[in-house]
């Protein structure tokens, strides 16, 4: 065991003070004679052949040394305060996939949800969703794909229930087995949103109908609330579309649709054996859903479906990139139903399958308080699935656009995102700085270190720990070109390249007139500036 001696010296003492301290030391070292240890007692095998040196690491021995004599390191109170050991942090562990560099700890960072929800340490977090915020070009998209497409090695799976953009399209046809689902824009493809979905093993057949019903009233609603914008339903109304769903379940076999229900709705209107006051409440959403039936959003999701989800394809993606070119209304319907076929396939906890439901534009499914109820029951309901649901943010403005200010919706939209435990944020304008404290209640100086971070770095707060995570430091070069979306990198309109400035133009910009003088006496004399004319 080696032996380690560390010297304090107080600061008002004078030279002769010192001197005398430091050969008392000395002193007191030389006196105390070495321990004896032997080299069995230090587990070393005894050298091949005798002498300073033994047999060399290319012999497959080792070498021999002498004890080396290593100065002692001085240094003041506050330098060995820099230097503590224990300033970087220890991290989540190596499970999960690689998402970045820790810029605290300079080591690799490994996230997992479920591998976070698993951890029973006091780093472990009691939820699987995950919020991303960041402005625009801070590289969210980049890191959500990163996450997701390293996580599909680990057996876990992805949907994206609406893609807006077309941006995990490519992502999806890259993967092998990615399956892409387009909606819109040609497509004979149609979604009922009113699907039965699997039947789930560890239900019963009572509790498996009641969610069933449970999902459809919901989706319904949800759907028809949004399209009156602010109007609420009434209870008659409420009423109305239960009795419709009700009579279409039972003419349909158990499959309605959009417009079996609607037709539905128009026999409680003209039947004259109908309560007056029921016929009445069906009148309103009967010509809100004749907009699916025949309107503006017919051939998407007014009959069954036309397609199939595949559950064992590693990442699933419905392209609505077509329809939200069309106005902000179809762009929230067709969220909605999107989403609401997606969850009828993936929320079978008896199938055994961690998947990641990715919502872009996640304040699309918050736009009316049925759908916020919706949507605030699916995140409670994601660990007993087995799903993590990444809500993408651009600002925690982008919440102000559901309800009226200090209305119902609109706060218990910020309770929904405020209550998602972990978070990825990234760079944010200093108009965010606000709500982040107040909303999301993370500490000032973080936020001024929000301001500040480059794109691909955020801070993540997993569980009570927070973490600085630089991702592109470990993307390669497959990955970084496969997740660009920034359109500053490619070409402008007019489709000009740009030109590298050649350096030998510069001459031209930049005339010296002056003699050239190498010598030290060019460097000595004054320049030709410095020189009267």
């Amino acid at each position: 065991m080696v032996r380690r001696v560390a010297v304090f010296e107080p600061g008002h003492l004078t030279k002769r003070q010192k001197r005398d301290l430091r050969r008392e030391i000395a002193r007191a070292e030389d006196n105390e004679p070495p321990p004896k240890t032997h080299r069995r007692d230090r587990a070393l095998p005894e050298a091949a052949v005798p002498g300073p040196f033994g047999p060399g690491l290319t012999e497959g021995g080792y070498w021999n040394l002498a004890q080396p004599n290593i100065p002692a390191h001085q240094a003041t109170s506050r330098q060995i305060a820099g230097i503590y050991p224990f300033v970087a942090d220890a991290g989540l562990g190596h499970r999960g996939p690689i998402v970045g560099v820790d810029l605290n700890a300079d080591a690799l960072w490994h996230f997992s949800p479920w591998e976070a929800y698993a951890d029973s340490t006091d780093r472990g977090t009691f939820s699987t969703n995950l919020l991303v915020l960041g402005a625009y070009r801070a590289g969210k998209s980049a890191t959500v794909k990163t996450l997701v497409t390293r996580s599909l090695a680990f057996g876990h799976q992805a949907v994206v229930p609406s893609d807006p953009k077309g941006e995990w399209v490519t992502v999806a046809e890259a993967v092998p087995g990615g399956v892409v689902i387009r909606i819109g824009g040609g497509s004979a493809a149609r979604l009922n949103p009113l699907d039965r979905g699997p039947r789930r093993t560890d239900a019963d057949d009572e509790q498996d109908e009641k969610m069933v019903r449970q999902r459809r009233i919901t989706t319904l609603v949800s759907l028809i609330e949004m399209a009156l914008g602010s109007t609420r339903l009434t209870a008659v109304e409420h009423a109305a579309i239960h009795e419709a769903l009700e009579r279409s379940i039972r003419v349909t076999a158990d499959h309605p649709t959009l417009r079996s229900v609607y037709e539905q709705l128009g026999t409680i209107v003209e039947d004259a054996g109908t309560d007056f006051r029921l016929a009445e409440g069906a009148v309103q959403p009967r010509f809100v859903l004749r907009r699916f039936a025949d309107g503006d959003l017919s051939g998407l999701f007014e009959d069954e479906s036309t397609v199939a989800f595949d559950a064992d394809a590693p990442i699933v993606v419905v392209d609505t990139s077509e329809l939200f070119s069309r106005s902000e209304l179809v762009a929230q319907l067709t969220q909605v139903c999107t989403t609401a076929w997606i969850q009828a396939v993936v929320s079978d906890r008896s199938a055994k399958r961690t998947r990641y439901l990715i919502r872009e534009e996640g304040w699309r499914d918050m736009t009316s308080l049925a759908a916020l109820q919706m949507f605030q029951q699916w995140l409670k309901l994601s660990r007993h699935y087995g799903i993590s649901n990444i809500v993408i943010l651009h600002k925690m403005g982008d919440l102000d656009a559901v309800g009226d200010a200090d209305s119902k919706e609109r706060n218990l939209a910020y309770s929904i995102v405020g209550d998602i435990e972990n978070k990825f944020i990234f760079r944010v304008n200093h108009q965010e700085a606000a709500a982040l404290r107040e909303r999301l209640n993370i500490p000032a100086t973080h936020v001024e270190d929000a301001r500040r971070l480059r794109m691909g770095v955020f801070l993540a707060y997993v569980g009570q720990y927070a973490y600085a995570v630089d991702c592109f430091a470990t993307s390669t070069a497959w990955e970084y070109e496969l997740f660009a979306t920034d359109s500053a990198l490619q070409q402008d309109e007019g489709g000009e390249i740009l030109h590298v400035f050649d350096t030998a133009e510069l001459d031209r910009f930049w005339p010296d007139d002056s003699p050239i003088d190498t010598s030290l006496d060019g460097w000595l004399s004054p320049t030709w500036k410095e020189t009267p004319q």
